[in-house]
């Protein structure tokens, strides 16, 4: 799956405009720019967390590149969202790769290799929510991310109904006894690798850091044929640990974490006549302030 290596890139970069050159950020700026999908008008203010990972203090205040920001209830459900979408993810990975190490003839084991493929659908919904909520400032990664997705969910459902279904298999079983399909199927495990490879690169989790590489090497191993069965597994465990390890610390995070510098989203929904007219009275602020 060699789709999953091209993820390797640095997503903490800075925003497409130059931020202003000035020696504190303002504080009683005024910013109103479109956020979200919302289309509303809302106060350019800074974030933080004193209440815990799964609440947020919406009276912090804190400066942004671009301005002072703060957590909303809308920052509030996206982030909620998006952690229960990796949580989607890691839970039915987890459940269906169990099924790998389960003998022939288990009753576990049959009834989740039997549902291996409502788990694959379930897990890639998950994975689908949250990066649609994913916060990444140059929005062109944050697309390729989800074009990566897009297409292994068009690949996965093209080979089910081309190529397994006519077998009388399931998609998971078919990818299994046949490893060329992961070209089609392997973007979405792309899409993935993108997002532990984002947050490893922010936050600096080491399980995922190591999930960067467990899960492009599993999936090229068994892609190539140059892995044996026992490789696979191990590298199989692995993954399934560090996931599980990877989905449960997301809830141990503040709310913020989640947002990044809200600031610069905002700034960059603005279009290009306010961004050069706020840049001009953010350079121009600590004059005013050395006169004052």
């Amino acid at each position: 799956m060699a789709t999953s290596t091209a993820l390797l890139l640095p997503l903490r970069l800075a925003p497409l405009l130059p931020p202003p050159r000035f020696s504190s950020t303002p504080r009683k700026l005024l910013l109103l720019a479109p956020l979200g999908r919302s289309g509303g008008t809302r106060r350019l203010r800074a974030a933080g967390d004193r209440a815990g990972p799964l609440s947020a203090d919406q009276t912090a205040v804190y400066n942004g590149v671009y301005g002072p920001w703060s957590v909303d209830d809308a920052d509030i459900r996206e982030v909620l969202l998006y952690r229960s979408g990796l949580v989607t993810a890691a839970a039915t990975f987890l459940v269906a790769a169990s099924g790998a190490f389960l003998p022939g003839g288990n009753a576990a084991g049959d009834a989740i290799r039997q549902s291996a493929d409502l788990l694959y659908a379930a897990g890639a919904a998950g994975l689908g929510l949250s990066l649609l909520l994913i916060h990444i400032y140059v929005t062109p990664i944050k697309r390729f991310l989800q074009a990566l997705w897009a297409a292994g969910v068009v690949g996965s459902v093209g080979t089910y109904a081309v190529a397994a279904r006519p077998l009388d298999e399931g998609l998971v079983q078919f990818v299994l006894d046949h490893p060329a399909a992961l070209w089609f199927v392997g973007p979405t495990f792309a899409a993935l690798t993108g997002l532990v490879f984002k947050e490893g690169l922010c936050y600096g989790k080491l399980e995922a850091g190591i999930l960067t590489f467990v899960i492009p090497i599993l999936l090229l191993g068994h892609l190539s044929g140059l892995m044996d069965d026992g490789a696979k597994l191990g590298l199989l465990g692995v993954w399934m640990a560090l996931f599980t390890v990877f989905a449960a610390r997301k809830f141990q995070q503040p709310i913020k974490d989640d947002i990044g510098d809200k600031s610069v989203f905002m700034f960059n929904a603005l279009p290009e006549d306010e961004k050069k007219s706020l840049l001009q009275k953010l350079e121009a602020q600590p004059m005013e302030q050395t006169s004052d």
